[in-house]
């Protein structure tokens, strides 16, 4: 498990299977019923039509390196330098996530590498989803 000065998400009841599937070992999305938008982070309703047709799936977990930072500060729960990214998953959405398993440099971290999902487990309750170079260990 990581730091435990590390700051932990808090499930609400709109987020509950988001955590509940990187638990599980599964990155899940939402989808519209009544207009197909794929969207990330979870919410009861479409951002795009704003239709509460919704669904939940699981994604496939690979994605494309959008865009990072490098951060050289020191910050609670993490050891610098780390890469703070977005990550264009292969369904759409964006989302922030970390770089595990390569160097944070500008070398290392090119834009649009493929990446896939890996899970680190905060505590009993809660697993985030991370992002490393697909095919690394």
């Amino acid at each position: 498990m990581s730091d435990p000065k590390r700051p932990v998400p808090v499930p609400t009841p709109e987020t509950q299977h988001f955590w509940d599937g990187t638990k599980e070992g599964e990155l899940r999305l939402q989808r519209c019923g009544s207009c197909s938008h794929i969207y990330f982070p979870p919410r009861p309703f479409c951002p795009e039509c704003g239709s509460r047709a919704v669904c939940v799936f699981a994604a496939s977990g690979k994605g494309t390196l959008y865009s990072y930072i490098i951060n050289h500060l020191p910050t609670p729960g993490f050891e610098p330098p780390f890469a703070v990214a977005v990550v264009e998953l292969e369904e759409g959405p964006r989302m922030m996530s970390n770089i595990l398993d390569c160097p944070p440099t500008p070398a290392a971290l090119q834009l649009d590498m493929a990446l896939e999902v890996t899970y680190e487990k905060l505590n009993e309750d809660i697993t985030l989803p991370q992002f490393k170079p697909a095919g690394g260990t």
